[in-house]
C-alpha cells in the first residue's frame, strides 16, 4: 500500500543463501523463485557474518546472481541496515553515518544503484525519530532507496517516526518486518531481546492502518511440518533443538492439532494453512519464506494463493469459531 512496488504475495529470505546454502544451489534457488511467479527478495548486511569467513555473503551472492541473471530489473529487492554489532547486541547503530554507511555498502555489494525497500534492522529508542526519517529521506532523494520499513520497531516508535515524516512532508515508514507465525513464541528462550514479535497491539495497529506487514520466522522454523510432535524424539535436524526451544508449549501443540484438522477438512497441506493463515488477514501480509532446496520452495509457493476465512483463523488460534 502506498508504493509502487507491486510484490509477489510472499518474500524469499535468504539468511543462508550464498553461506551454509552453497552458492551454485543459491543460485537455482533464485531461478526457480522467479519461474515461479515471485519477485520480491529479503537480505540483510550482516547476514552470514555468525559464519566464520566473507562478510556480507548473502548480499554478494545476490549481487552476483542479479547481475548474471540479468535480474534487476525484475526483482523487487530489499535489504536491512543498521544492526548491532553481534557481539554486542545492545550497541545500538543507528545515527545517521551508521545508516548512511552500511546502505552505501550494501548498494556496492547487491551490484545495483538503488534499494527497492531497505529496511532499518533494529531501532534505538533512546535516538530521536527525527534523525532517523530525516537521514532515510535524504537517502531516498538521492535515488538510493525507493521505500523504506522498520525491522523489530515497536509500534509507538513506527507511529512517532511516521507523524513526524507526515509533518515534514517526508516519506514515511512503508511496512513493517517483525517476528510473526501462527505459533506463539517462548519468549524467555529467545535470547536476543532486541527482536519484536507481532502481538495484539501491532496487529490493531496494521488493522487501523492498513500498513503491510513483512513478518520473519512466518513458518515457525517449520514447527507445522508434521516433523515435530509431543512427547516424540527430536530429529536429527540442526535447527531442531532451536524449534524445540522457541516454540515447544502446550498452546503450539494444541495449534498443530487443529492446523492438521484444517489442513484434512479443506484439502491443503500444512504448509498452506500456516502461511494462509498470515495472507488471511485483515490487512496486507507478505510472509517471508526461508528455503535450503527447490522442493521446500515449491512447497511454500502453493500457499500464494490460500485464503481462509475468519471463522477458520479464530478457530487456528483458540479453537472457537465464534
Amino acid at each position: 500500500p502506498h508504493t509502487e512496488l507491486l510484490a509477489s504475495t510472499l518474500c524469499l529470505g535468504t539468511g543462508s543463501l550464498g553461506s551454509t546454502v552453497m552458492e551454485s544451489d543459491s543460485f537455482r534457488l533464485l531461478d526457480a523463485f522467479l519461474h515461479l511467479g515471485g519477485n520480491f527478495i529479503d537480505t540483510a548486511k550482516i547476514y552470514a557474518d555468525w559464519i566464520p569467513g566473507e562478510r556480507s555473503a548473502s548480499e554478494k551472492m545476490i549481487g552476483k546472481w542479479l547481475k548474471r541473471a540479468n535480474s534487476r530489473h525484475n526483482v523487487i529487492m530489499g535489504t536491512k541496515g543498521a544492526h548491532p554489532p553481534l557481539e554486542n547486541l545492545h550497541q545500538p547503530r543507528l545515527s545517521p553515518i551508521e545508516i548512511t554507511a552500511d546502505l552505501n555498502a550494501s548498494l556496492q555489494h547487491l551490484q545495483t544503484d538503488y534499494i527497492d525497500l531497505y529496511w532499518l534492522h533494529r531501532d534505538d529508542p533512546n535516538r530521536p525519530v527525527e534523525d532517523i526519517m530525516e537521514t532515510l529521506n535524504i537517502a531516498e532523494k538521492a535515488g538510493k532507496v525507493r521505500y523504506f520499513g522498520c525491522s523489530n520497531w515497536t509500534v509507538p516508535r513506527i507511529e512517532a517516526a511516521n507523524a513526524y515524516a507526515a509533518k515534514q512532508g517526508f516519506r514515511g515508514f512503508a511496512a513493517t518486518q517483525n517476528m510473526w507465525s501462527l505459533a506463539v513464541p517462548n519468549k524467555d528462550a529467545i535470547e536476543d531481546k532486541t527482536l519484536v514479535m507481532m502481538e495484539d497491539r501491532d496487529r490493531a495497529f496494521h488493522e487501523k492502518s492498513g500498513m503491510a506487514a513483512i513478518p520473519y520466522s512466518s513458518q515457525a522454523n517449520g514447527f507445522f511440518s508434521g516433523r515435530y510432535r509431543k512427547g516424540e524424539p527430536l530429529s536429527a535436524a540442526n535447527s531442531a533443538k532451536h524449534v524445540e526451544g522457541y516454540y515447544y508449549n502446550d498452546e503450539n501443540f494444541a495449534r498443530l492439532e487443529r492446523l492438521e484438522r484444517v489442513a484434512n477438512q479443506q484439502n491443503l497441506t500444512r504448509t498452506q494453512v500456516a502461511l494462509g493463515y498470515l495472507l488471511s488477514q485483515p490487512f496486507p501480509v507478505f510472509p517471508i519464506v526461508g528455503c535450503y532446496n527447490i522442493t521446500q520452495l515449491q512447497d511454500s509457493c502453493t500457499s500464494g494463493n490460500v485464503n481462509l476465512d475468519l471463522k477458520v483463523l479464530r478457530y487456528l488460534e483458540n479453537g472457537n469459531q465464534q
